[in-house]
């Protein structure tokens, strides 16, 4: 399972990194980190990615919905599972996510047990 995850604190990469290593897939995980839009895009340009977690906040030129846009465009991702992060939990952030075609949105501080059951449910639902 290769996740994506772009976030630019690398405290919270490392906090989603340990709660991810902790579900049971059945196969080894392996992890790309981008702190921004940019280095994301290339990363999926570059590497066959199964799941993207995207903060929705990144302190770059692109957000987490600019990059969800640019997944949902691209035929290769279109269909890619999609975990959006906010430390905001406006409801505003959390319609336009899944009107942009999130398959999920979670708010910070991230509870392990909600994280894990959401991952599990989208990979279920995904298949």
């Amino acid at each position: 399972m290769v996740f994506l995850l772009v976030e630019d604190s690398r405290p919270a990469r490392n906090l989603i990194k340990n709660y991810i290593s902790e579900i049971d897939f059945g196969r080894p995980c392996k992890f790309f980190e981008a702190e921004s839009g940019e280095e994301a895009v290339m990363m999926l340009q570059t590497y066959g990615i199964d799941f993207a977690l995207l903060d929705l906040n990144l302190s770059t030129k692109m957000t987490g919905l600019d990059i969800l846009k640019e997944i949902r465009k691209s035929d290769r991702h279109k269909h890619l599972p999609v975990l959006m992060i906010s430390g905001e939990s406006d409801k505003a952030n959390v319609i336009q996510s899944i009107k942009l075609g999130a398959n999920d949105f979670i708010v910070k501080p991230i509870d392990q047990k909600s994280f894990a059951d959401k991952i599990l449910k989208i990979i279920k639902n995904s298949k």
